[in-house]
């Protein structure tokens, strides 16, 4: 007997040494195929680009995974209690696999046929880092390997802050940051218990504890992961309990854009961050960008604006309802499937329930969540007909425009509409509203640092993302001649001089054009100032000829109005093509003393580490990093800027476009209480309607025009529809700001002169103005009219070369 059992002993024991030599062979083999674990001391998981204010404000958020990584030292200990009671509790005492819990598991599977897994917390991440996610031995063995070694190379921490910041949680959150502010719109030091064992139960499976889809099964898991934190010491029983009657209180964080009004301002930051760093970058790459925008200026300019579009909009008619639905059954269904303007909060979507002469009495959207069955009681209103005159004029589709009487004649049961609500003598109205087809843009900016305080690009970016501030190519009209006086105020003209204002007809390639002041006419010889205030066409394509249009262009493309400008007269009235953003640049030189700038809508770009990467401020103060003050002189910043105008040019423009707000195309239209420059601008057809202006420290551009250039109307000129949108825009935006005056540089002469004549004025003479000239300079002795020469000769025609006749047949150019 004892020699039988020392025979079986010994053949276990070869067999025993067989099976051990094929485990490690096996093992050994699988070992050589490993990953390499030490990428993770190398770790950068994809991380949201966040995007803020000036003011700090959140803007928006981009990623294709929405994750903000976190160190471990700042997640709060409650959190990680959490995870480690739901996923492993005994995380900092095993050494990457768990002996009892895998015993555990291996029993439960025999016992009940289920695949029951028992990975750590160590070979979770050893998965999701390393191995894929097949459901095979050969994985579960390969993640135990690599679990033992990730322990030996890491610490307990670096694992947890690894996992806590890799797992995914469903609705497109990954890390323990990002579920926080996707889930519950806070940060982790925020979470309550509840919130935090809800937030520690979805990784196992996201979707089958989804909030609105399962919240029993929600509910039912994280009270399971409250009693085991519970249980394990790090909630006391009185706390536990009360967690477990929390509703779940999911509230999902919207994506996009977070700041008021800021749609096309982050839009047009994206595109500017993927031409710069690329798409990876911008959605994994974790930037933090802070950009120039002033929350208060863009809600100010996004109200000017719109008011603007719809004054036009509704003077026009109405032009029917959104849509038609049916009104006999569970309108709200219908209803609720049909999308609103969702950055026009002010409005609201609304049916017609029936119409009568004087009242119509309509029904409100719900949230389609909350649309439900037939017969459920719907939020109604009515519009009374005082508040929805203006639509008595109706302009439908494919029908002649006609006026009507009563309510009931615009709107029928079904029609869809929007709706904005409004307070009247303590009395809450209801006013019919509708999105414009007319659109415009509106750019405001620091004329000393080229940062954009504010831009709009359209009545709704909802409605139409094209950015017309930016996107669009229009003619600037009228308001391109400030450049035209520019380049000759810098090259020996003054204010002073006088041009010829008569009619002139120009030959092309035997074409005649024969350009013409807005509404017909003309005054003779004026002088620049007149010339300028008045807008005329004449006298500025005189001058342009008499100075020579590659000179304009010159000065065109150093404002950055134009890249290549064509020189040919027609280009002089505006002609060409720029966009708003390059329109508002170049005012900002007038305004700045003839200072380049560079427009910029990023002020710093810093990567995930804190590092900054970009900043548009390129001055220099070496001083200014002093950390202490010595008796040293003060720091001066030094500016490098190309100077591309003649200060004292720069202020004699300025000064001339006073004129155009006080008595010129722009009287009357725009009142503020500082000292204001601007121009109007109006093309052909009145297509396109311009105001740029500004006082001493701000600038901004309004254009207003359909996106299908398209006549607007008789009367629709940039001073009627442009101008009143920056007078509102900008009485908002100074309001409480210390009005200041413009520069003058030291050696400008102030002397009074003959407004119509341009010479010295006689003291006691009418019509007289203080005109500003550089030194050397002053009114003429001798009365002499540029452009006479030719006029009185007979010689009215000018022949140009046939190259310009595209721009000559088809340029529009400024009218008013």
């Amino acid at each position: 007997m004892i020699r039988l059992i020392g025979y079986f002993f010994g053949i276990g024991a070869v067999l025993f040494l067989i099976v051990a030599a094929g485990v490690a062979w096996y093992i050994g083999d699988i070992s050589k195929d490993l990953p390499d674990y030490e990428v993770l001391n190398s770790y950068e998981p994809p991380v949201t680009t966040r995007m803020h204010a000036a003011s700090g404000e959140l803007m928006a958020e981009y990623a294709h995974e929405r994750r903000l990584f976190l160190p471990i030292q700042a997640i709060p200990d409650r959190v990680k209690a959490a995870f480690l009671s739901a996923e492993d509790k005994n995380f900092y005492s095993h050494p990457g696999v768990d002996p009892v819990g895998l015993a555990r598991a291996v029993v439960n599977n025999i016992r009940t046929g289920a695949r029951q897994g028992a990975s750590t917390i160590t070979q979770q991440v050893a998965k999701n880092f390393l191995l894929t996610s097949d459901q095979t031995y050969e994985r579960k063995i390969k993640e135990a390997i690599l679990s033992f070694r990730i322990e030996q190379a890491y610490s307990k921490d670096r694992i947890l802050e690894l996992y806590l910041n890799e797992i995914f949680f469903g609705l497109n959150a990954y890390g323990i940051a990002g579920a926080a502010l996707t889930y519950f719109n806070k940060s982790v030091n925020e979470l309550t218990i509840a919130e935090t064992a809800y937030l520690a139960a979805l990784p196992k499976a996201p979707s089958n504890y989804h909030p609105f889809r399962h919240p029993d099964r929600a509910v039912e898991r994280r009270n399971w992961v409250i009693d085991r934190m519970v249980e394990n010491g790090y909630v006391s029983a009185a706390d536990g309990a009360d967690a477990k009657k929390q509703p779940l209180g999911v509230t999902p964080r919207k994506t996009g854009s977070y700041l008021f009004a800021s749609e096309f301002f982050a839009e047009e930051v994206r595109r500017e961050l993927i031409s710069r760093y690329g798409n990876d970058a911008l959605y994994e790459g974790g930037l933090s960008v802070r950009t120039t925008l002033d929350p208060r200026l863009q809600a100010f300019a996004r109200k000017a604006l719109q008011k603007g579009l719809m004054s036009y909009d509704e003077r026009r008619g109405f032009r029917g309802p959104v849509k038609k639905i049916d009104v006999s059954g569970d309108w709200g269904k219908a209803l609720s499937e049909i999308d609103p303007l969702r950055d026009v909060p002010e409005w609201e979507l609304a049916v017609v329930l029936s119409a009568a002469e004087d009242k119509v009495e309509i029904g409100f959207r719900p949230e389609p969540e909350v649309s439900g069955a037939v017969g459920e009681e719907r939020l109604t209103g009515t519009i009374l007909a005082e508040d929805m005159k203006w639509a008595y004029r109706l302009n439908l589709p494919d029908e002649k425009a006609r006026n009507v009487k009563t309510a009931a004649e615009v709107l029928n049961p079904g029609d869809v509409v929007y709706v904005e609500p409004f307070e009247k003598e303590g009395v809450q109205h209801l006013r019919l509203r509708q999105p414009p087809k007319i659109q415009g843009a509106l750019v405001a900016m620091d004329p000393h640092t080229g940062r954009v305080l504010a831009m709009v690009g359209g009545f709704s970016f909802a409605q139409s993302e094209f950015n017309r501030a930016t996107q669009a190519q229009r003619q600037p009209g009228s308001a391109f001649k400030p450049f035209v006086y520019a380049a000759a105020l810098d090259n020996g003209y003054t204010p002073a001089s006088v041009i010829l204002d008569a009619p002139i007809e120009i030959v092309s390639g035997g074409e005649i054009w024969k350009p013409k002041n807005y509404g017909g006419g003309s005054a003779g010889p004026s002088t620049l100032r007149l010339g300028i205030e008045r807008s005329r066409n004449l006298m500025t394509v005189r001058l342009a000829k008499d100075m020579g249009m590659n000179l304009v262009a010159e000065y065109a493309e150093r404002f950055g109005v134009y890249d290549d400008m064509l020189p040919v007269l027609a280009m002089s009235l505006g002609s060409g093509e720029t966009t708003v953003m390059r329109m508002v640049s170049a005012y900002s030189v007038l305004a700045n003393g003839g200072k380049q700038i560079k427009p910029s809508l990023i002020d710093r770009i810093q990567d995930r580490y804190g590092k900054t990467i970009f900043k548009h401020e390129e001055r220099t103060c070496d001083a200014c990093v002093a950390s202490a003050w010595l008796t040293q002189e003060e720091p001066e910043v030094v500016d490098t800027r190309e100077q591309v105008l003649d200060p004292m040019t720069a202020y004699q423009i300025t000064s001339m476009m006073e004129g155009v707000v006080t008595r010129g195309t722009a009287a009357s239209k725009v009142n503020l209480d500082r000292p204001t420059a601007g121009k109007t601008g109006t093309t052909n057809e009145e297509k396109d309607a311009w105001f740029i202006g500004y006082t001493a420290d701000l600038v901004a551009g309004v254009f207003i025009g359909f996106d299908n250039p398209t006549p607007m109307g008789r009367g629709s000129t940039g001073g009627a529809l442009a101008a009143p949108v920056f007078n509102e825009f900008m009485q908002a935006a100074l309001e409480g700001t210390r009005p200041a005056d413009f520069r003058v540089p030291e050696g400008m002469k102030l002397i009074a002169i003959n407004r119509k004549t341009g010479m010295q004025a006689f003291e006691g003479e009418a019509d007289v103005i203080m005109e500003a000239f550089k030194p050397g300079t002053g009114p003429s002795d001798v009365y002499s009219v540029i452009g006479l020469e030719d006029y009185a000769t007979g010689e009215a025609i000018t022949t140009i070369s046939p190259q310009a006749n595209q721009a000559v047949t088809t340029g529009s150019g400024g009218l008013y």
